[in-house]
């Protein structure tokens, strides 16, 4: 007996979403990263085409961290103080693409000006000729006063600013459009939220194809199921023709999954939970790979083994 057609005739799709500018394009990249395109569910071939595959970065600071665990300090201590070596070392363990925190601005972190943060970006871009993602400190008053100085700096290289909130967007949309770089939308785990945030940033003139959703993360035992609910739900309201929703989506895998006691608690405070130098990468590989299952177009990652476990993934889900 033949098996019926259970394949949807989807009307929507993911919008493609390009970072990164080569010097045929005005910048200096060396490759462009596309986030996006997808016609159906995730990694479900017969339901509809899937043109680009999910996006890995890893995160850069432009200081360095305080309190990151032991495998983290392994693979970064030498080279966390200078984030254009950080940078090199990021491209060199094969990232797509540099994930560039200005943490160093917040008022509490050292409140560097302006100034600083754009010399910070202008040496990761000579460093490296990935494409960018560049995070603010998420305090708005200083975001607003550094990032369209960053963005300015950026002018040409198609860069992924962040994050544009429902009470802080103006600022940051008027940046990334004037001098023509994608913008995060951040709404923490509410499909309406996001919708609004969506529309008052469209109101601002900035295009709805230009931007990526980030809905916030959360981490393998502390409501990732929430987050891929809401993954899930996007994904195919998009796919039913949403405009609203049509976005690829960010999501901040290594920042969650490290911030765990699962992961982050050494070998002596978890004797029974395996060695930290196993379990941390794995924790955070773990929440990844289920979460690409969900529709994340771009991977923000940590620890280079975590890396290597999802490119192993998406590889195998991709051939599947």
């Amino acid at each position: 007996m033949p098996f019926p057609d259970f394949r949807q005739k989807w009307t929507g799709r993911i919008n493609p979403v390009t970072l990164g500018a080569t010097p045929a394009e005005g910048g200096t990249r060396g490759r462009t990263v596309t986030l996006g395109g997808e016609t159906g569910i995730p990694f479900l071939n017969f339901d509809g085409e899937t043109p680009h595959s999910p996006a890995l970065g890893l995160d850069v600071l432009d200081q360095a961290p305080v309190g990151w665990p032991g495998p983290l300090q392994e693979a970064y201590g030498d080279v966390w103080s200078d984030p254009a070596a950080w940078a090199r070392r990021a491209r060199q363990l094969g990232a797509d693409l540099i994930n560039l925190r200005l943490l160093s601005i917040h008022p509490d972190e050292g409140d560097r000006p302006p100034e600083a943060a754009v010399e910070t970006v202008q040496a990761v871009l000579e460093a490296v000729d990935l494409p960018l993602v560049v995070w603010g400190c998420d305090v708005p008053e200083k975001d607003q006063a550094v990032m369209p100085k960053v963005a300015e700096a950026a002018q040409g290289e198609n860069c992924l600013l962040g994050a544009a909130t429902e009470g802080d967007y103006r600022t940051l949309a008027a940046a990334a459009q004037a001098y023509g770089h994608k913008l995060i939308a951040l709404a923490p785990c509410d499909i309406n939220r996001s919708k609004q945030v969506n529309i008052l940033i469209s109101d601002t003139g900035y295009p709805l194809t230009d931007l990526v959703i980030y809905p916030t993360t959360a981490s393998l035992g502390y409501g990732m199921e929430w987050i891929y609910s809401i993954l899930e739900r996007g994904r195919l309201a998009a796919l039913s023709g949403d405009r609203l929703m049509a976005q690829p989506v960010i999501l901040d895998v290594g920042y969650e999954a490290w911030r765990s006691k699962e992961a982050r608690s050494d070998d002596e405070a978890a004797p029974d939970w395996g060695p930290i130098a196993l379990r941390g990468p794995a924790w955070e590989a773990a929440t990844a790979a289920a979460l690409i299952q969900g529709g994340a177009d771009l991977l923000v990652l940590r620890h280079p083994r975590a890396l290597e476990t999802v490119r192993r993934a998406v590889t195998a889900l991709a051939a599947a």
